[in-house]
């Protein structure tokens, strides 16, 4: 598992990315990406194309980033997922919270 974290040039828009399972482990990880240097960013990206797995601390996570990021008016992306965890996601009723692509 390994978690990645990229600013756009213009410092807009956040992209992290999850490499592996997606799971308590990654927790402060993750945490530690979006919460470094006080940058405030308009948009989130969460890009979980090699994501295999994911699990309900993963989903905690993914709603502790869109409290940080503003709660109801965040704009939080979650992309290329796979059809495992995009089942996990759609069970859990994301799809009303984010934006997944």
């Amino acid at each position: 598992m390994s978690i990645q974290a990229s600013m756009s040039t213009d410092s807009q828009v956040l992209t992290i990315s999850v490499n592996g399972r997606f799971d308590f482990s990654a927790h402060q990880d993750f945490r530690n990406a979006y919460e470094r240097g006080g940058l405030t960013p308009r948009q989130y990206v969460v890009d979980l194309q090699d994501t295999d797995y994911i699990d309900s601390s993963a989903l905690g996570m993914l709603l502790l980033l869109r409290d940080h990021a503003g709660g109801d008016s965040a704009d939080v992306r979650i992309v290329h997922c796979n059809p495992d965890v995009r089942k996990v996601l759609s069970i859990s009723n994301f799809e009303q919270l984010f934006s997944i692509e």
